[in-house]
């Protein structure tokens, strides 16, 4: 009989779904790191929240773990390389608390646009400041939202039933998908300028890092007011006490923090800042259904074998699983070209499998490449979530399959539609096992995948070459590869470069300022 430990604070409901399930099931909240080691060997599932932090020399000690479980959506606290090394299964439960988070978020902006915390504050001490505490309405108000993924769309349905309307900004949201919940969406300039609320409902990446910073807090309205129950580190909070203390922000509502726990504050004790200790998603039913939810699966996995919200592998059979590896990186890594060199709203992605592994179970492949054109912007993604992520943004998907036709025994072509263009490339997996790009937006080419690549669009004519090596060797970047491809004499070409560390912002700018150039992109690929 599998056995699990629940090692933090769950609902009790959780145990009683293993026991049901067929699983032995053991509750020890506040083990201590050497207490959890002596006794992980013992047990074939580890389940969380985040007070357990699931390090590699735990995973090490744990002989027998096949799943750790995460009742909840951020996963820091799991060594997941680790886990993966050793072969252990992490789940998460994505989509739990996303109605709490988002009303929180609503709290928040009626909390600062009306001053609660600091009227109750002064209230409860005797005083009677009535005119101290004038607020704004909500009615007739502009929200800005920065994500409108599944928390952000639950926002500005409640924010259209308080009568404010509604900008979104989001990469990945269509057209068609803002008409349908009834926002408008803009670029974030845009968003800056006519907002007077703005909230984040983005994860934390490379690209939404620092985004609301000094530059971004210059071009907002006078007197705006900023939510934000996502992540820490979207905001720069040094830049945003400066705007709060010259009254450019009238009010800020905080619930994450650059540093957490956050003990000490250059934010706290100003009247205009309402804080919370990440309490997004501390609701009874959320904490309920995170914990219903990863009792279940990792039940699942344990009794029958089955892998749902997996973040570190795809949902294959064992027998499959071999033949299906390589295909799934090609994919992967076919996904993250084609979605590192998009910057415009997704409306569909098409995939075409030929040859041998249009005959192999394609959903997981299909997966893998969903999950490499959204992970740049939405790094909490997995295989399992990735396909509802992209149908909650109103993004099609279409497969075909088909027999050989060409020189090749397999490939796959995926092609991104957006509201300007479309993008196509494609690869195989060559004989020596490795995925190889062979055609970017018809142009054919042999290229290997490089953790960091330069890929860059020009004009075939002479001079580009040299005038692109000069500009590299004199910023020092030291060039592993080097790929060309064209479509005709004097016509459009690429080349795309593997280079041994990550092009510098700096460098970049010269290399898209060069005669003839006219796209360049710097792409990083953690799958290789």
């Amino acid at each position: 009989m599998p056995k699990v430990l629940i090692s933090d604070k769950l609902s009790p409901r959780a145990a009683e779904i293993f026991k049901a399930r067929g699983v032995d099931v053991d509750v020890k909240v506040g083990l201590t790191p050497e207490e959890l080691i002596e006794i992980i060997g013992k047990y074939d599932g580890l389940a969380v929240r985040s007070a357990t932090k699931a390090t590699a020399e735990i995973i090490e000690a744990a002989a027998n773990l096949k799943v750790i479980g995460r009742a909840g959506i951020g996963v820091d606290n799991i060594n997941i390389p680790a886990a993966t090394k050793k072969g252990i299964v992490v789940m998460n439960t994505p989509f739990g608390n996303s109605i709490t988070t988002a009303e929180h978020a609503i709290a928040m902006m009626f909390a600062v646009a009306r001053q609660i915390p600091k009227a109750n504050e002064t209230t409860h001490a005797g005083k009677w400041l009535k005119s101290d505490y004038m607020g704004v309405e909500l009615t007739g108000k502009i929200l800005g939202l920065i994500g409108c993924g599944n928390i952000g769309s639950i926002v500005a349905a409640r924010a259209i039933g308080l009568k404010m309307r509604v900008l979104a900004f989001d990469p990945f949201l269509t057209p068609e998908r803002a008409q349908d919940i009834g926002v408008t969406k803009v670029d974030l300039p845009e968003l800056f300028a006519k907002a007077d609320f703005i909230t984040l409902h983005t994860p934390l990446t490379d690209q939404t890092r620092s985004i609301i910073d000094a530059d971004a807090l210059g071009q907002m309205k006078d007197g705006v007011r900023i939510i934000n129950c996502a992540r820490g580190g979207l905001i720069v909070e040094s830049a945003l006490k400066l705007a709060l203390e010259s009254g450019k922000v009238a009010g800020a509502a905080l619930d994450v923090f650059e540093e957490e726990p956050a003990r000490e504050n250059a934010l706290f004790g100003m009247a205009n800042v309402v804080a919370t200790p990440h309490l997004g998603a501390s609701t009874s039913e959320a904490q309920e259904n995170v914990a219903l939810q990863v009792a279940e699966q990792m039940a699942d996995y344990l009794v029958d074998g089955a892998v749902s919200n997996a973040l570190n592998v795809p949902s294959v059979t064992a027998e499959e699983a071999p033949i299906l590896k390589p295909y799934i990186q090609l994919g992967e890594l076919l996904g993250s070209f084609a979605g590192q060199l998009t910057e415009s709203g997704i409306d569909e992605i098409r995939i075409e499998y030929e040859g041998h592994v249009a005959e192999l179970n394609t959903k997981p492949l299909t997966a893998a490449i969903i999950v490499g054109v959204l992970r740049p912007l939405l790094a909490e993604i997995n295989m399992v979530s990735g396909p509802q992520v992209a149908k909650d943004r109103g993004i099609t998907i279409s497969e075909t399959t088909r027999d050989q036709q060409g020189v090749f025994e397999s490939y796959i072509r995926l092609t991104l539609v957006t509201e300007r263009q479309e993008r196509s490339v494609a690869g195989t997996i060559f004989s020596d096992g490795k995925p190889r790009l062979i055609q970017v937006k018809g142009i054919n080419m042999d290229a290997e995948f490089g953790p960091h690549m330069l890929y860059v669009t020009n004009e075939d004519k002479p001079g580009f070459i040299g005038n692109l090596g000069s500009v590299l060797g004199a910023a020092g970047v030291n060039i592993a590869s080097f790929n060309l491809g064209r479509k005709a004499e004097g016509e459009d070409a690429i080349a795309l470069l593997e280079v041994d560390g990550p092009v510098a912002d700096t460098v970049l700018k010269e290399v898209a300022n060069l005669p003839l150039v006219t796209q360049a992109k710097a792409l990083s690929f953690d799958a290789v």
